[in-house]
């Protein structure tokens, strides 16, 4: 399992425009990062937040659904999330304009 891990980060990494991958553990621990581990922490301990938050207003608004994917995007760059219940998938990219 790791292995396939390590393979996803490497093709999410491998995109054009992507500065980096976090995988965050259900404790909000990067387990897996291509970041600096400051930049890392920074964005684990931000998007678990989010995602926890997300979650609540879609239980909220219908208790059968769920967040499967949170997209974000600034004037500089976009963060996608993709939680799961053992871990966070970050993705921070740059588009293109």
């Amino acid at each position: 399992m790791a292995n396939e891990a390590e393979e996803t980060v490497r093709r999410l990494s491998a995109h054009k425009g992507v500065a980096g991958v976090v995988v965050v553990n259900g404790e909000g621990i990067p387990i897996k990062t291509t970041l600096d581990n400051h930049v890392s922490v920074q964005y684990a301990g931000l998007m678990v937040s989010l995602v926890d938050k997300a979650k609540a207003v879609v239980r909220d608004l219908d208790p059968t659904n769920d967040l499967t994917f949170l997209r974000i995007r600034s004037k500089r760059s976009e963060v996608m999330v993709a939680p799961d219940k053992d871990f966070v998938l970050i993705v921070v990219q740059h588009p293109e304009v």
